[in-house]
């Protein structure tokens, strides 16, 4: 994503990863809300929903999801922002002036703005803006919409008007898998031993388990060795 060609510049804390991508994300019970989401994988003639809003617990995946949506804008040549309002929230709300003009909109944590009313009303004057320009627009939370504590009723009736997902954790069986994805995909090879191991040895957060495959492949390539239960154990102290 270009900053530069946006209406506004935020701060430069605000990056996308670049490992967010629909094609590393492992589904699970999410298959229905990551086929509407990701458009490569939309069936021809249904029109692409205007405005979706996810919510789940820390880890399942929410920011990850929106921020895989405005890579795969962005690689289509078009416009799209990312706004963490849990960082965002300390600065004017002016930031949100003249995103109408974008493809996509992604609003995550927007329990952040709970409670503060120049923001509340920014961000549904924002909404308005939106809908009356087609922009497609993703919001994430971390509970439905009528269990946040925003203050203003018509903010959270927008809120209420896109499809509404609960982003389902993984398994742990789903977690092995989701782990052995991820690996594969760095050019791992990480058998199911390994990884039910590693799962059921450490905090089972996805975040927190792609930090250790991250450390993992680093100490991987470092000592020209291959994933196995003892080389787990040595790099991780285990």
């Amino acid at each position: 994503m270009s900053y530069m060609s946006l209406p506004v510049q935020l701060p430069l804390s605000v990056q996308l990863r670049d490992d967010a991508t629909f094609a590393n994300f492992f589904s699970g019970q999410n298959a229905a809300l990551v086929n509407m989401l990701d458009i490569d994988r939309q069936v021809p003639g249904i029109e692409t929903e205007q405005f979706i809003y996810l919510y789940g617990s820390s880890g399942v995946g929410c920011s990850h999801l929106l921020q895989a949506a405005c890579h795969q804008v962005d690689s289509r040549h078009g416009r799209s922002i990312y706004l963490p309002m849990n960082e965002l929230v300390h600065y004017p709300s002016k930031l949100l002036e003249g995103m109408e003009s974008l493809q996509l909109v992604c609003i995550d944590n927007i329990n952040a703005a709970a409670g503060i009313p120049e923001w509340e009303e920014a961000l549904f004057d924002l909404f308005n803006r939106l809908r009356d320009a087609n922009t497609r627009l993703l919001v994430a939370a971390e509970g439905p919409p009528k269990a946040l504590k925003i203050e203003l009723p018509d903010l959270v009736s927008r809120l209420s008007w896109g499809v509404v997902f609960q982003v389902q954790p993984l398994s742990d069986k789903e977690k092995v898998a989701a782990l052995q994805l991820r690996a594969h995909l760095r050019g791992l090879d990480m058998n199911e031993d390994v990884a039910r191991f590693i799962i059921y040895r450490s905090n089972r957060d996805m975040g927190h388990l792609f930090r250790i495959l991250q450390k993992l492949d680093s100490a991987s390539l470092r000592a020209k060795r291959k994933l196995t239960i003892p080389f787990v154990k040595q790099v991780l102290s285990w």
